[in-house]
Parts: C-alpha cells; sequence; structure tokens
C-alpha cells in the first residue's frame, strides 16, 4: 500500500469507470423496432414490432407460424423436422435472427443498434 499515491488511485478508479461504460456501450444497447420475415431468401414482409401478431409465412416444407409480441417475436410453430428455430425461444434485441434451414423461413430483429455476440465479426 505504501508504493501506491493518491494520483495511482485515480487512474484504477477512471479505468475501471471506462471499463464499466464501454462493456455497457458495447453489450446492451439495441434495442429492435422492427422485423424482416424472409422466405426463400426473399422479404416476405417487413413489421413493426409494436403490434401483436401471428404471421403465417409458406415454405417448402409448409407453413412456418411466427407472434410477435410485446416488442418480441418468436417462431412458434414449424414443418422442419428439429424444431431449433422454435426451441431459440424470444427474440428481443436488435440484430438477433431465427432461421429454420429445412423450410427457408427466417426472421431478424432490426432498428437501434445490433448486439453482437462475439467482437470477432
Amino acid at each position: 500500500m505504501q508504493y501506491i499515491k493518491s494520483g495511482d488511485w485515480l487512474v484504477i478508479l477512471a479505468g475501471c469507470l471506462f471499463t464499466v461504460w464501454l462493456a455497457g456501450a458495447v453489450w446492451f444497447n439495441g434495442s429492435a423496432d422492427k422485423v424482416i420475415i424472409r422466405s426463400g431468401g426473399k422479404i416476405f414482409r417487413e413489421l413493426s414490432l409494436s403490434r401483436n401478431l401471428e404471421i403465417e409465412v409458406p415454405g417448402p416444407l409448409g407453413l412456418t407460424v411466427i407472434s410477435i409480441q410485446n416488442h418480441q417475436a418468436r417462431i412458434t410453430s414449424d414443418p422442419s423436422p428439429r424444431q431449433y428455430c422454435v426451441r431459440q425461444g424470444w427474440l428481443k434485441r436488435s440484430g438477433e435472427a431465427s432461421i429454420c434451414l429445412p423450410n427457408q423461413v427466417s426472421l431478424e430483429l432490426t432498428g437501434g443498434g445490433k448486439h453482437y455476440d462475439s467482437l470477432s465479426y
């Protein structure tokens, strides 16, 4: 403790505050306001997340049902065999996406800043 002076404590405190601010700016931004639904690689519909809706999207295997409630969206049902996109649950942040590859249907949330899973992209 005798080697750390008051100026050193000030630099340590400033570094900690900057780290907390940087983490908040990078990881906790990006509330979504729109959803883009694609079918067969083309945009099927682009909707606001402000209305509660249930949409049926046609795909090669059948209909995929997408629910929008309380400013979040999810794939409720899909004819794909493994149901990975249904198990993914509710999407809330900008940049999040759910993809049903066998039925070629996807949804992506947009608006605000994107939330990144990793900074390596």
